[in-house]
């Protein structure tokens, strides 16, 4: 395995859970650091001489430390996909890294840090197929999701189209996503910043625009308390990651 962090499809039949399988490798005798952004999504986590964890939905950026010489597996999921995967309201891991230990014992025992990484992989992909197939997703939540990427959408619009109150849309969209769906919005429009500025894209105002922020004011705001820092800084760290 090449170093650094690599993202790759999942297998066909998690993909309706499963936004990506995902790796990073540190080699030589060097530690990675990392900025992890949130995203809506979760991710189900083995880290070599560790073991697994989860890692639930963020509101804030999380600074990352990969040790020297480790590979960390990772599969994450779909905004609406991680609470009924993992069999829990998913407001219980907000901003939070937990051991699989505490959430399932007996899968926890299978996916030591001591394992291989190959079979990790393996063992870490059956388990998200197994906790996939036996899950049932919140049609409602799954379609919410998808609304709320259009950052005109009014969370009021969503829950009147769905049939449901706003309490009802909160209280459903917590257990699914992990927060609420205001912030689940917030979140996904930080995201399409995110992806214009990873795709080249420099123009500021411009960017602010076509991701739905009122102007670029707006959008220094938001990066700073979602990000941690400037629009124009997190592109240069994000630029200096992708080398």
């Amino acid at each position: 395995m090449d170093a650094g962090y690599t993202e790759w499809a999942p297998p066909v039949a998690l993909r309706g859970a499963v936004s990506c399988l995902w790796a990073r490798v540190t080699l030589g005798g060097e530690q990675a650091d990392s900025l992890v952004l949130p995203d809506a999504c979760s991710d189900l986590i083995w880290q070599q001489g560790t073991g697994a964890h989860v890692a639930g939905p963020d509101t804030s950026a999380v600074a990352g430390r990969t040790p020297p010489d480790t590979v960390i597996f990772g599969v994450r999921f779909w905004p609406w996909a991680g609470g009924p995967t993992l069999g829990l309201p998913l407001s219980e891991l907000r901003d939070q890294r937990v051991d699989l230990a505490d959430i399932c014992p007996a899968d926890a025992r299978q996916l030591p840090g001591s394992l291989t990484p190959e079979l990790a992989l393996a063992r870490l992909t059956g388990l998200a197929g197994r906790l996939v197939a036996e899950s049932e997703p919140d049609s409602v939540i799954t379609e919410t999701t998808r609304l709320l990427r259009d950052s005109g959408v009014r969370v009021e619009q969503v829950a009147d189209q769905a049939g449901i109150s706003m309490r009802q849309l909160r209280r459903r969209c917590d257990a699914a996503v992990g927060y609420g769906p205001k912030t689940l919005q917030r979140v996904l429009k930080f995201q399409r910043f995110v992806r214009r500025i990873d795709a080249g894209h420099t123009d500021l105002a411009a960017l602010a625009a076509d991701a739905g922020y009122a102007d670029q004011a707006h959008l220094t705001r938001e990066c700073g308390q979602l990000a941690g820092v400037t629009p124009a800084a997190l592109a240069r760290l994000r630029k200096a990651a992708s080398r």
